[in-house]
């Protein structure tokens, strides 16, 4: 059977870590926790407060990147519009 921990305890725990600057393993045997659990609630916090992992993104990144490919998209969709408009007008335009 899985241990359910509740948000106040993992907050705890990932708050211990970064404060006392102790390893999570250590940490993890401190509280009878399993290390790696401890270690993704840590690198779940990195990520909430934006502390993205080396070339990795951050929420905030990763949200403005997933805006501006939607644009991007938008952008040469219209642009190939206007450039299949040009063509039909200089069509027109040398008959």
């Amino acid at each position: 059977m899985r241990r359910r921990f509740d948000r106040e305890f993992r907050d705890g725990a990932v708050r211990i870590v970064r404060e006392t600057g102790k390893p999570i393993a250590q940490v993890a045997r401190d509280l009878g926790i399993n290390d790696g659990t401890l270690a993704n609630w840590v690198a779940q916090d990195k990520r909430a407060r934006g502390e993205a992992a080396a070339g990795g993104l951050g929420e905030d990144e990763r949200a403005e990147l997933a805006r501006l490919r939607k644009e991007n998209a938008e952008l040469a969709m219209e642009r190939d519009v206007l450039k299949r408009s040009v063509v039909l007008w200089v069509k027109e335009a040398t008959k």
